[in-house]
């Protein structure tokens, strides 16, 4: 594979320059701006949660840049790495798992993903954003299953997986609204994948500072 090659993969992308895609590249500042703020306001698995988010903001702004493969990797590698450790968070802050059954079920995405991505990807338009369609359904699924354990966590999980079920759509429309729109809709994908990711570690640092004091 050439690691070097340019890819052409947005709507507001006319040419292999490092600045074709100002408007993708600056909203990348979002996920900075989100991470710096949850990191100010969270401890422990969520100050990670931000570190990682930060990486995000810095990984996309290489691919909506330079636009290569390399980059495209720095850009959707970070993304798989907060799925995972939200979802190991989740089994050992929400379920109280132990180390190694919270390891155990994490690893469970990606069975979970390689069997769900492909019945998202039959859907006419969708295209690669079935490979992150698994997400927010594994997230109704725990908000569906915490619902009566932890109706505000489970809440808080829907209402994130709802954000990014619109972000999502913005993903999707950035290609087909291309003709109409030229600047495209992916813009829309960072801004409000930003705000979805800090609001998912809003939920996780408020469900343990409720679990904390009604341990007092």
């Amino acid at each position: 594979m050439d690691w070097t090659r340019h890819v052409d993969g947005y709507c507001e992308r006319l040419d292999p320059s490092f600045w074709a895609e100002p408007v993708n590249a600056v909203t990348n500042l979002a996920f900075l701006v989100a991470a710096v703020l949850m990191w100010r306001r969270s401890f422990g698995l969520g100050r990670a949660l931000a570190a990682v988010l930060f990486c995000i903001g810095v990984g996309s702004f290489l691919f909506h840049t330079i636009a290569q493969p390399w980059a495209g990797l720095a850009d959707t590698l970070p993304i798989l790495i907060f799925v995972l450790l939200y979802i190991f968070a989740a089994n050992r802050d929400f379920w109280r798992l132990g180390l190694w059954p919270a390891l155990a079920v994490t690893a469970l995405f990606f069975p979970f993903a390689a069997a769900t991505a492909p019945l998202f990807r039959m859907i006419p338009g969708i295209g690669g954003s079935a490979l992150y369609m698994p997400v927010p359904l594994l997230i109704l699924i725990y908000a569906a299953l915490l619902a009566g354990r932890a109706p505000r966590t489970a809440r808080g999980l829907a209402i994130g997986a709802g954000v990014l079920l619109v972000s999502l759509t913005a993903r999707i429309l950035d290609e087909p609204l291309c003709s109409v729109w030229p600047l495209g809709t992916h813009f829309a994908w960072h801004l409000l994948n930003a705000t979805m990711l800090g609001w998912m570690i809003h939920v996780w640092t408020r469900h343990r500072l409720a679990t904390r004091r009604a341990g007092r």
